[in-house]
């Protein structure tokens, strides 16, 4: 894992003090980035590993730690982490982003500070560069409650991280150039759990084991590139109760669709004959099915695990109706603590007036011949200047123009899209209404760096006003990525209390590489230090304002 040290006391460099709570703990950690041989499909080939781990190092935090990584990149490019549902608040400086931070040169360092402010639950950290998620470099990060905040359920006897994905035996450079030269990815190769692949037969070592009687907790995250997966256990059902970051109304299910970019949390009670069972992970909404499998041992178990496995969601129309009632299913555990003592209920967002709608149509196209993907016709292009330098140094003028994405969509979603950074600008502290709308053939997922946000509705067809009144606007579960069906919209509300540039991106990588993602410039007009930090002294500056004189810092 790495270097790690717990310190109880405010103990650390002050010139972190701007970005993180002094009175809190503090996670300490040495990273170095390098390449490795990996077979995640039993091909070898070029992986990304960090302390030489595949999947990388699991952070085990507790609310309000202070988390302090210090990452080397020993690779031959470029390199960024993003740590995905961490809301950094008051500190975009550190989300790890290609618009908030320059990129960790090769053979240099940088020192991430951040805090897990008043939050819980299942996430995981990527690269955010180029398409180097594609051969790694991604872990789990979990966020446990304090000790004298209740937890709805009795505590398991072990935590287990589970991080499937699709995955491709070509290479992040390989399937980069296919980016570039304005083609697909194409269809991956495998689906890998925790990195690892087998088929029903294969002589393999369990993923992890179970002791009968006993209840543990799984959390499931999809860290890969573009494929929704379905979840299921041979002869257990999962009990659902966490879902990035909100606990919600503990509901059993024989299988769970996971889109890309979400992770949610299961309690399997090992109720079973003691023997091996297979965990079973396939694709949805494919044209070919792909899946894998896993041992998951009782401990003193004996018996050859069953080669009957359970049964997959149906497909196609079926297959979207089924996967839409699930989501609807979600609900958030109103009486629950979460992050604090009071319960999650007592914030009613339902009751909220929304002071801004704003209307995001996806859609693909091509610019001088190669494959495009936008947002309201903007297709986003990164600057060697990050977005958030620019802003802060005064000079954004000369690297983006805001509001190139208006709130209402274009008339015509097939015309040629702009190439050009793309920005929202929005209102510091407005609650505001995000509506996607995909006419494509495919599915979506969308995520939002910097907030968490109420998924209230997905329904198919367009979005009209008239469409409010199915809104659940008492006890949808708050989270970070939403999926968006073929067909179909979605609805989220949210409110914009977080000051900062932040990323709302495609999770479907070639989506998001081809420019399917904008950022939300959200600035406090007092330039306060109770609603965003300063930029730390210890930030890398990079593009046009590499040699630019600091502005003045916040202050109280």
């Amino acid at each position: 894992m790495g270097r790690v040290t717990t310190v109880a006391v405010a103990l650390f460099l002050c010139s972190f003090s701007a970005v993180v709570h002094g009175g809190d703990p503090y996670l300490f950690f040495e990273w170095k980035v390098t390449y490795g041989t990996i077979s995640p499909l039993g091909v070898p080939q070029q992986g990304i590993l960090i302390n030489g781990q595949f999947p990388g190092p699991e952070i085990n935090s507790t609310t309000n730690n202070n988390i302090v990584i210090n990452l080397f990149n020993e690779l031959d490019e470029p390199f960024l982490l993003t740590w995905y549902g961490i809301q950094q608040r008051k500190n975009s400086w550190n989300d790890g982003t290609p618009g908030t931070m320059c990129p960790i040169m090769p053979g240099t360092n940088i020192t991430y500070h951040f805090q897990v402010k008043d939050q819980i639950g299942s996430f995981f950290y990527y690269p955010s560069t180029a398409v180097h998620k594609a051969s790694g470099g991604f872990g789990s990060l979990k966020i446990h409650s304090r000790d004298l905040i209740p937890v709805p359920f009795d505590p398991p006897s072990d935590d287990y991280s589970i991080l499937i994905g699709d995955w491709f035996n070509k290479g992040h450079k390989a399937l980069k150039k296919l980016l570039d030269s304005g083609h697909t990815l194409g269809s991956p190769d495998g689906i890998h759990i925790n990195g690892k692949f087998a088929k029903v037969g294969d002589q393999v070592e369990p993923l992890l084991t179970m002791e009968a009687g006993k209840t543990y907790r799984y959390r499931i995250c999809n860290v890969g590139m573009k494929t929704s997966l379905n979840f299921r256990l041979q002869g257990h059902s999962l009990k659902l109760v966490e879902i990035e970051g909100s606990h919600t109304i503990q509901n059993s299910y024989d299988s769970l669709d996971v889109h890309v970019g979400q992770c949610l949390s299961v309690l399997v009670t090992a109720n079973q004959e003691p023997k091996d069972y297979y965990m079973v992970v396939s694709s949805r909404f494919t044209k070919k099915a792909i899946s894998t499998v896993g041992i998951v041992h009782y401990i003193n178990g004996n018996g050859p695990v069953s080669l009957e496995l359970p049964p997959p969601p149906p497909e196609s129309a079926k297959g979207i109706a089924w996967s839409v009632n699930q989501f609807r299913s979600f609900r958030w555990n109103l009486t629950a603590s979460a992050a604090r003592p009071n319960p999650q209920g007592s914030y009613h967002y339902g009751q909220v007036n929304i002071t801004r709608t704003i209307k995001l149509i996806n859609s693909a196209s091509h610019v001088n011949g190669k494959l495009r993907y936008s947002i309201n016709g903007v297709s986003h292009v990164d600057s060697s200047t990050p977005l958030k330098l620019a802003e802060y140094f005064g000079v954004h003028d000369k690297v983006f123009t805001y509001d190139q994405v208006k709130d209402e969509p274009p008339s015509d979603d097939r015309a040629k899209a702009l190439m050009a950074p793309s920005v929202l600008n929005a209102t510091f502290r407005n609650f505001v209404e995000i509506i996607f709308e995909n006419h494509e053939k495919s599915i979506q997922s969308y995520h939002l760096d910097g907030y968490s946000f109420f998924a209230v509705a997905i329904e198919p067809g367009r979005w009209t006003p008239e469409k409010r009144k199915n809104y659940n606007l008492i006890d949808a579960v708050s989270r970070t990525t939403i999926q968006v069906y073929p067909g179909s919209w979605a609805a989220i509300l949210t409110t914009f209390d977080n000051a900062g540039m932040w990323n709302l991106r495609s999770e479907i990588w070639q989506r998001f590489y081809l420019g399917q993602q904008l950022y939300i410039s959200v600035l406090s007009p007092e330039r306060s230090l109770r609603d965003e930090y300063n930029l730390p002294e210890d930030a890398q500056l990079c593009g046009i304002v590499k040699d630019l004189p600091k502005p003045p810092p916040y202050t109280m």
